[in-house]
């Protein structure tokens, strides 16, 4: 249970994420520069679980002609959870400078003695997706039919935080196009308004959102995912919290740093 719990945290870092531009919602300017740093603390109940770094990478690449940014996500558990199965997962995307869709993807995970590392080129244009995983010494080779534009476990994080949610009312939604593993997914993300949140550094205004999940076999209802991304320029994600049929899961900003614009966090 331990193992599937921290593989499913990585999941709701990202996975309300994942949107092509088909929403008609005013994209504005890059919230994020190369450099960009934020880590998490996942709490399980009273438990910390696990620990997870999101980063953009100083360096840019040429991925299918693109010139790209290189997005990072390691996540590992800590405490208790590490006594029972040791993770060290690491999610990778490259994304467009242009228009930040994906252009390569690539998972390398160890769950206990389960390992696995796939690697993902995304052809938008052509609308397919060559995958190639390897598992116990073996590789196997995919393709995929895609929208155009669908994004990845990780680029969605990224595209997430171009909307402009000073034009969005209370109940809006985002359609979305998610490629992660082998499915394609169509989703929606319902914008609740702004709040208040309570953090480390003191109380910042925040965007309130939840991805409409489908029923599952992991999180409990529709509204089962909630985050809150500050109310600035940056559009960090600052907080979530997720109900799962195992229990509650709570991921707080631990630390941040290489952001494009200033953050205001009250003492409050």
């Amino acid at each position: 249970m331990k193992k599937v719990l921290f593989y499913t945290l990585m999941i709701v870092l990202f996975s309300g994420f994942i949107i092509s531009d088909q929403s008609g919602h005013k994209i504005i300017t890059k919230s994020f520069i190369q450099g960009e740093r934020l880590e998490y603390r996942v709490h399980y109940g009273f438990m910390n679980a696990g620990e997870a770094v999101v980063q953009v990478h100083p360096e840019l690449y040429v991925i299918n002609n693109k010139v790209c940014y290189k997005a990072t996500c390691f996540g590992k558990s800590v405490g208790a959870f590490e006594l029972v199965t040791k993770i060290r997962d690491t999610w990778g995307s490259y994304l467009d400078t242009s228009d930040l869709n994906p252009q390569r993807s690539y998972r390398d995970i160890t769950e206990g003695r389960h390992k696995l590392k796939e690697g993902v080129y995304y052809y938008h244009q052509k609308g397919v997706a060559d995958a190639e995983r390897e598992k116990r010494g073996k590789t196997t080779k995919y393709t995929y039919s895609i929208p155009n534009g669908v994004q990845d476990i990780v680029s969605g994080f990224y595209f997430l935080r171009k909307f402009d949610y000073n034009k969005m009312r209370v109940g809006d939604t985002i359609k979305l196009n998610a490629f992660f593993e082998d499915q394609l997914y169509d989703f929606k993300i319902k914008y609740l308004g702004k709040h208040k949140v309570n953090t480390k550094f003191g109380t910042i205004h925040a965007i309130k959102l939840t991805p409409i999940m489908p029923k599952n076999d992991l999180f409990s209802g529709e509204n089962s995912i909630r985050v809150w991304l500050s109310d600035d320029l940056n559009k960090i994600a600052v907080k979530m919290e997720a109900d799962m049929f195992v229990g509650a899961v709570e991921i707080d900003l631990k630390g941040y740093q290489g952001l494009k614009h200033p953050i205001s966090f009250t003492k409050d």
